[in-house]
């Protein structure tokens, strides 16, 4: 008998055929009655297959006993109880690495399309706007410094990519890297320091809101504010009244608290990009995170290391 596996929500085609061909694959979020699926289940599941969205909560994770392991698509493992999986001896793995060089890439462009103002420059001329005048002045990215908060792989990465366009970066965390990057233990005075705040941290309960009011008002009218992490890590409603009120200078943004709900208030202004949360969204890469998820699994059950074991 084939294993048996249980996937929470959807994820790629791909991935799901090479899922459906290998193991009995339960479709939790498709189950009429949730519960008596994993009742009836509990005893022969032994992988979650989800993602960084839909996770994997310690009741989901108590109510499988013979669960081994959790197979994330993505990197975020916040929306995992990783400490109630590790109590419990459940192995987490996710996929690093494969979406380091697309988050930052968007991480730039993002930091780029808001101080250049891009989508609205290309809205001026669809409006047909250009004839009667010039768009306005926009703020160049060279000899910004640019503070990352979080620099880990992509936090790094990033900060590569930003010193090629003139950027001096300075990063804040839990740690010194020991990259030669200057450090700031304390994120306010970080922010006060900077032209631009990067968020590139993990998000779940020890990041919540750790860009609150107090960091906020230390970047102030003159500084940007992009965030590829997660929504969380913001203060939201702070943010969007910053922006409102002109406290912020400008705001790129890929990730929300309540995605796909979005602050109405941030429609109607010129100062903010926004986009759907889709840092590592491109064929290539979302092909090599799906890879990943199932050579993890493979390995798993092979009794090999994992490609990319979390905890």
């Amino acid at each position: 008998m084939s294993i048996e596996i249980l996937q929470v929500g959807p994820l790629l085609p791909s991935v799901e055929q090479v899922l459906n061909a290998t193991y009995t694959v339960h479709r939790l979020w498709q189950a009429a009655d949730r519960n008596a699926l994993l009742a009836e289940i509990a005893p022969r599941v032994r992988a979650i297959a989800t993602s960084g969205n839909a996770g994997a909560s310690a009741a989901l994770v108590d109510a499988l006993p013979k669960l081994e392991i959790v197979s994330c698509f993505g990197v975020g493992v916040d929306a995992i109880d990783t400490a109630h999986c590790q109590k419990k001896g459940v192995i987490v793995a996710n996929t690093p690495d494969v979406l380091t060089d697309e988050v930052a890439d968007l991480a730039i462009g993002l930091t780029l399309a808001t101080l250049r103002r891009i989508p609205q420059g290309d809205a001026f001329v669809r409006a047909g706007q250009w004839p009667g005048g010039k768009f306005p002045l926009t703020d160049k990215l060279g000899g910004k410094t640019m503070g990352i908060l979080g620099f880990g792989r992509i936090g790094q990465a990033i900060g590569q990519r930003a010193e090629a366009f003139g950027v001096t970066v300075v990063h804040s965390g839990p740690r010194d890297k020991g990259t030669g990057h200057r450090y700031y233990a304390d994120l306010a005075e970080m922010a006060a320091a900077v032209d631009i705040l990067m968020i590139a941290c993990p998000g779940g309960p020890e990041t919540e809101k750790l860009v609150d009011a107090q960091v906020i008002a230390a970047l102030g009218a003159k500084g940007y504010l992009i965030n590829i992490a997660r929504g969380s890590v913001v203060d939201e409603p702070v943010l969007v009244e910053a922006l409102v009120q002109g406290k912020l200078k400008g705001a790129g943004l890929d990730v929300f608290v309540n995605e796909p709900q979005v602050p109405e208030a941030l429609f109607k202004l010129e100062n903010v990009v926004l986009q759907p949360h889709v840092g590592s969204a491109t064929n290539q890469t979302r092909a090599a995170m799906g890879d990943l998820v199932v050579r993890n699994l493979a390995a798993h059950f092979a009794g090999q290391p994992l490609p990319a074991r979390y905890c």
